[in-house]
């Protein structure tokens, strides 16, 4: 049985996704954010020196980081499903798409939720972040218009990996409906029966629609 350690409103809610997409069996063990620091309580270091969710248990084995854990279940369950295989014309542009997620996009959001909570003394560099943040977004718009999803014309895991920073970026980032081919695409996303399936399991969501 694949375990799910899994933290409230984190990025550990693509991991339910993304077995439900695979309809694999799972168990979720849930943690819950301190109220106070919003940071991960000290029971998750039990699991993984860093105390970081999502963790995924297999067969004694401990997966961390969210790309990594999507790619290993994908190599062991999806049989080709949600991803693009080596060597395919897609793939490189799959790939991309897994790694931009944590990578640029959700860099990008953490240092302005950081800046905002300095006050007043980051505002010049705050501005410049936002800038920055615009100009992503915009580049976001532009390649999903192209053919609908992130990595060609049909929904896979990258999709998925992307889904994080935009559900942040509608909260503190700036993506609304001004940029329709993106916000469309989130959207689309939040209202597939398998997403819907795993708030279930996962419990309340901030980032939900």
């Amino acid at each position: 049985m694949i375990q799910v350690h899994h933290l409230n409103n984190s990025r550990s809610q693509r991991i339910l996704w993304l077995l439900e997409e695979l309809g694999l069996p799972y168990e979720v063990i849930r943690y819950e954010r301190d109220p106070q620091t919003m940071l991960a309580p000290p029971e998750l270091k039990r699991i993984h020196p860093l105390g970081k969710s999502p963790l995924v248990v297999e067969d004694g084995e401990v997966l961390a980081e969210t790309a990594a854990i999507v790619e290993a279940l994908l190599d062991r369950h999806g049989a080709g499903r949600l991803a693009s295989a080596a060597g395919a014309p897609g793939y490189r542009r799959f790939r991309y798409w897994m790694h931009f997620a944590e990578g640029s996009a959700m860099t990008a959001l953490l240092v302005k939720l950081y800046l905002t909570r300095v006050g007043e003394a980051a505002a010049p560099v705050l501005a410049r972040i936002e800038g920055n943040l615009a100009a992503l977004l915009d580049y976001l718009e532009a390649e999903v218009a192209r053919e609908g999803y992130f990595a060609g014309p049909e929904f896979t895991a990258a999709d998925v990996m992307m889904s994080f920073p935009l559900e942040a970026a509608t909260m503190r980032g700036g993506l609304d409906a001004s940029r329709p081919a993106l916000f469309g695409l989130l959207r689309r996303l939040q209202a597939r029966p398998a997403y819907r399936r795993a708030l279930e399991r996962g419990g309340p969501y901030a980032y939900a629609p």
